[in-house]
């Protein structure tokens, strides 16, 4: 199994961020096989949705609504709400899996694999990617 660890700035605001492209680029020429995607945090999650048309922005509406940054959350230290980033995980798992197929990822047509990070305490994040042959 082939593997790397990218870095990412998410910044101090709740974010959707893309890793579609630095994917792709990874598995590039590797034929047949499988892409697991993992982040190593308690507070941060992968998703494949459509970007760039607003689901993107109505997930962390939709994040926001089922996990409010408030203070009902026991776990309390950090930013006002930051409980709320330790269960997202629960909802939006830090791992995903895709197909590769003649080195190119087997997405839809709309689909793109993101970073969800709603936890603003810490604006660096790691992205682990491995191949598995097929």
């Amino acid at each position: 199994m082939d593997s790397e660890t990218k870095s990412y700035r998410t910044g101090d605001e709740e974010t959707v961020l893309d890793l579609t492209a630095d994917a792709a680029d990874f598995v590039a020429g590797r034929g047949v096989g499988l892409l697991q995607v993992f982040v190593p945090h308690a507070t941060a999650g992968l998703a494949i949705l459509e970007t760039g048309a607003g689901s993107d922005l109505d997930l962390l509406m939709a994040l926001r609504e089922l996990l409010p940054a408030d203070d009902r959350w026991r776990h309390r230290h950090g930013s006002p709400g930051h409980g709320r980033s330790h269960v997202m995980p629960a909802l939006i798992p830090p791992y995903a899996t895709v197909p590769v197929l003649g080195g190119r990822l087997a997405l839809g047509t709309w689909q793109s694999i993101c970073l969800v990070d709603l936890n603003i305490d810490n604006a660096e994040r790691e992205v682990r990617f491995s191949f598995l042959a097929g």
